[in-house]
């Protein structure tokens, strides 16, 4: 193995940059384009697959593409309950402060799934299970995520995931859609009114620099959470955002 001068380990980097790569495809990838896009050559990335199909973490489709391996999912499942560990004291403090319940998802597959939330101390409140998976469309999280990928991409998710309609005010149209992710990106927050659950309304904020695409939001009654809670919760929402990305990131470097 070729080792840089600063310590690192080149095919550890190329492998983990193969990794990435195949997972940002979103889909399955022939050799030439996982070459182009390391900007390597076709025997290295040849060479770096045979080494991880065995594994488990790369598996070839019958038509010779590259998909990620079933030994990823593990992993990843980990890694989400390690990213919850890291947010939940956050997420208490915005509880903390807004007196409503905090959930923290990532983009996983095609969905958004759960992996942190601190609960309202109000009889009445949101809860939503960890681990539980939502169309991106209607919640506040999935716009959130979604926010953060060009509208081919979105265009692609919502192709493969479908757009069912939870609630009447659910967005079922995906050029609606793109107009509210535009309206998103704009003002900085994404908000679920009525869209995944009668009754109830969500503001969400995206978590910067994450490994998977992250959003954290808060939710509760219309009753408690409207339009003046939002002046309040946003700045906290996003101030909590960079605290969040920030942890995660000293972690990463091992500080």
């Amino acid at each position: 193995m070729a080792e840089k001068a600063s310590g690192r380990v080149q095919s550890v980097e190329r492998v983990f940059e193969l990794l990435e790569l195949i997972t940002s495809a979103r889909e399955e990838v022939s050799l030439s384009q996982l070459a182009e896009a390391a900007e390597l050559p076709l025997p290295t990335i040849h060479r770096l697959l045979r080494t991880l199909m065995p594994l488990g973490y790369v598996r070839q489709l019958p038509n010779r593409r590259y998909g990620l391996g079933p030994r990823l999912i593990r992993m990843g499942e980990v890694a989400s309950r390690q990213l919850g560990a890291w947010a939940r004291p956050h997420l208490a403090s915005v509880v903390e402060q807004l007196g409503e319940t905090a959930n923290m998802a990532i983009l996983d597959g095609d969905m958004a799934t759960y992996v942190a939330q601190v609960p309202s101390a109000h009889s009445m409140r949101m809860f939503t299970e960890v681990g539980r998976r939502v169309h991106t469309h209607a919640s506040g999280v999935g716009k959130a995520i979604l926010a953060q990928l060009d509208d081919a991409q979105v265009r692609g998710i919502v192709a493969r995931a479908g757009m069912p309609t939870p609630t009447m005010h659910s967005i079922a149209d995906i050029d609606r859609l793109l107009e509210d992710l535009s309206r998103i990106r704009t003002r900085g927050y994404s908000i679920d009114d009525n869209e995944q659950e009668l009754g109830v309304r969500c503001f969400a904020v995206a978590v910067p620099g994450m490994p998977s695409l992250t959003a954290i939001s808060v939710s509760g009654p219309l009753t408690r959470v409207d339009e003046h809670f939002a002046e309040r919760a946003i700045p906290i929402l996003t101030h909590t955002a960079e605290l969040i990305a920030s942890d995660v990131e000293n972690a990463y470097r091992g500080s």
